[in-house]
């Protein structure tokens, strides 16, 4: 087993995080493992660089875990403003491959995973300033 090397946030931001959700959600363990560790870092570093809040992540959970994943994909505005495109993205990515209600919960867990690497960021960014 080898080390991960440190990657630096453009080369995270640099991440197919579609291809990542695609592969991730349906294939338990290490595709999954780079979704929830790799992939949820690269989301944060993108919808960050939007201005997203952490809340708008966890509310979109919320939509995905009540209307499920193809619900949420068609939703005008998954994520304000410009980051609604990459939200979407994201969605329909997932969509293609969640099959029924313990998919959708997993892509809002993963929604939840994001959202928690944002407020980090968010957090020692305020902290520094």
């Amino acid at each position: 087993m080898s080390t991960p090397q440190p990657q630096s946030d453009s080369q995270l931001a640099q991440l197919d995080v579609e291809i990542l959700l695609r592969f991730g959600l349906p294939n338990p363990g290490p595709h999954r493992s780079t979704l929830f560790a790799d992939g949820a870092v690269a989301a944060a570093i993108m919808v960050d660089r939007l201005g997203v809040l952490p809340r708008a992540l966890v509310f979109l959970g919320e939509v995905v875990r009540s209307g499920g994943t193809r619900f949420a994909a068609e939703l005008p505005e998954p994520l304000p403003g410009p980051a609604a495109d990459v939200a979407r993205g994201w969605l329909t990515a997932a969509a293609v491959v969640v099959q029924n209600p313990m998919g959708d919960q997993l892509v809002a867990r993963w929604l939840d995973a994001v959202a928690a690497v944002l407020a980090l960021r968010v957090t020692h960014r305020e902290a520094n300033s």
